[in-house]
């Protein structure tokens, strides 16, 4: 009997000895940690906002069932920003993707003394937006989905109305069309060959 039960023991002792599984996690759990570590230093720079989260219902034979989705907008507040949709079950989840979506999708906008360069408008599908450099100390002017997009871009002074849709997700497209439609003041005066004050007084 005591043969006997040392048999097992040994095998269980030599399935513990054989542990390459328990040193494989620890590999990859190391070269995870790696690959976070990468991702957060070359992302630390960008800011997230969320402009909206939306709940959807489907209604399915045994009751509701329930999705989220969530736009989101991030930004350097140096002129890159950019903006994300996601969706998913769990609002955690659907703001996860949104910013995945939306570090995919950056765009580098012109500024000019911590505003916006001239006045533009911007529009797409429904919305309509209206955007115009302001004086230093204004602030942002401007509703909650352009007040996501304009701080997170760097913009601390501007006014801006929007015309037409309230729907967020048409005012956050309709700014990236203005935002975009800009001319960098700097590159026009090198076309031209002109001086910068020569550009913004004639």
């Amino acid at each position: 009997m005591a043969e006997f039960n040392n048999g097992p023991r040994g095998g269980g002792n030599d399935r513990g000895g054989n542990s390459p599984r328990g040193g494989g996690n620890d590999r990859r759990g190391g070269n995870d940690r790696n690959k976070d570590n990468d991702s957060r230093t070359g992302d630390s720079d960008l800011k997230e906002k969320v402009v909206a989260i939306n709940r959807v219902a489907k209604v399915v034979k045994g009751g509701r069932r329930f999705s989220f989705s969530a736009i989101v907008v991030v930004g350097d507040g140096n002129g890159t920003v950019g903006y994300g949709l996601g969706k998913a079950n769990e609002v955690t989840d659907a703001i996860a993707k949104g910013i995945d979506d939306a570090k995919k999708n950056l765009v580098k906008v012109p500024l000019y003394k911590h505003t916006v360069p001239h006045k533009m408008e911007g529009k797409y599908s429904g919305g309509f937006v209206l955007v115009q450099p302001a004086a230093a100390g204004t602030g942002v002017i401007a509703g909650g989905a352009m007040r996501a997009v304009f701080e997170s871009a760097g913009i601390k002074d501007v006014l801006a109305k929007s015309k037409g849709s309230s729907n967020p997700h048409n005012v956050v497209k309709a700014t990236f069309d203005a935002l975009l439609k800009m001319r960098d003041p700097m590159q026009i005066a090198q076309a031209r060959g002109i001086t910068l004050a020569q550009v913004f007084n004639g």
